[in-house]
């Protein structure tokens, strides 16, 4: 029997497994790892591990996920990397779950499943009154156009690229950047700078896969964004920097990337790093790196998420000094 992971932020996916036991009683082999907010990628990742390992048919798995390039999304996806038959689907809803506890009936393999309960979870998706619903429209035809590489030199638009926002987040493009902050700041373009990622081709694959519809990703190392920033080809281009570090960012700013403002979304924590709140944590060189890019004169505003409240930067410095000196 097809194994099947629930995944999801926090605990829709513990509380969709729930509900549909209320309907199909208890299954075997179904688990439900959830993401909860003082946990990382890596965390989640072992989650699923573990709920695959005691699965009777580690073979033949499916995730069900809630959001597309969400970090439940990401690490599905890398884990999916090597088994050509596992699959995911994303938008985790109900009917989608109950059709898939069916179709384990009759059907043998997590591709044949995967792909007959997308319907379910559109057809799912309903509104009263029916005069709500969207009338479909039929799609304009696709004209032609003329294809190669534009030429070194050409200038498009003012010949600047813009930017709509850089963040600084550990887990770089998950569904909070994904969803909230692109649709606030409307990017055409996502560039994910880092030169350890642009050299990992999983992550880079996996990011690049994570886009939201409409907006096309790219990783690419610190140096080529510098040239980026003087390349005239990019005029027309409002992209959405992220780095996965300060230090990243200061080598990037130092070397002409024109960012007056970081947005700082996420620090993870490890070994020699203290808490500064929920979210970020820093040492003693993540201290010394973002006083440098003050002195520089860039702003920051701290937030995860456009809803939240900005906190003070010198605040959380202030407390990251005050941890690590009774560390």
């Amino acid at each position: 029997m097809v194994g099947i992971v629930l995944a999801s932020h926090g605990d829709f996916a513990n509380g969709i497994l729930q509900s549909v036991s209320m309907i199909f009683g208890e299954q075997q082999d179904v688990k439900a790892v959830t993401l909860q907010p003082s946990e990382g990628p890596n965390d989640l990742k072992a989650k699923m591990e573990e709920a695959i390992a005691t699965f009777e048919n580690p073979e033949e798995v499916l995730f069900l996920v809630d959001l597309w390039s969400g970090t439940p999304f990401n690490q599905a996806t890398g884990l999916v990397e090597g088994h050509e038959k596992w699959a995911i689907v994303t938008g985790l809803n109900l009917p989608m779950l109950v059709e898939a506890y069916g179709a384990r009936l009759s059907m043998e393999t997590a591709h044949e499943i995967a792909a007959y309960i997308v319907g379910a979870g559109r057809e799912g998706i309903k509104v009263c009154p029916e005069s709500l619903e969207p009338k479909k429209e039929e799609a304009a035809p696709v004209q032609a156009t003329a294809g190669g590489a534009i030429p070194e030199g050409t200038v498009i638009g003012d010949g600047k690229i813009k930017y709509v926002l850089a963040r600084i987040d550990t887990r770089l493009l998950h569904g909070q950047v994904a969803t909230t902050w692109t649709k606030t700041t409307k990017p055409n373009r996502i560039i994910v700078v880092s030169d350890s990622v642009a050299h990992d081709d999983l992550r880079k694959k996996m990011i690049e896969q994570a886009a939201p519809p409409g907006v096309r990703a790219n990783v690419v190392p610190i140096d080529k964004m510098i040239k980026v920033q003087k390349d005239t080809r990019f005029g027309n281009t409002e992209a959405m920097l992220l780095f996965e570090t300060p230090q990243d960012a200061l080598r990037a700013i130092k070397g002409g990337v024109e960012v007056k403002e970081l947005n700082l979304g996420s620090m993870a924590h490890s070994v020699g790093k203290v808490v500064a709140n929920k979210a970020i944590a820093m040492d003693a060189k993540d201290i010394e790196t973002i006083e440098e890019l003050k002195d520089m004169g860039i702003k920051f505003d701290v937030r995860k998420v456009p809803s939240e409240s900005g906190e003070n930067i010198d605040d959380l410095l202030k407390k990251a000094k005050a941890e690590l000196a009774k560390a």
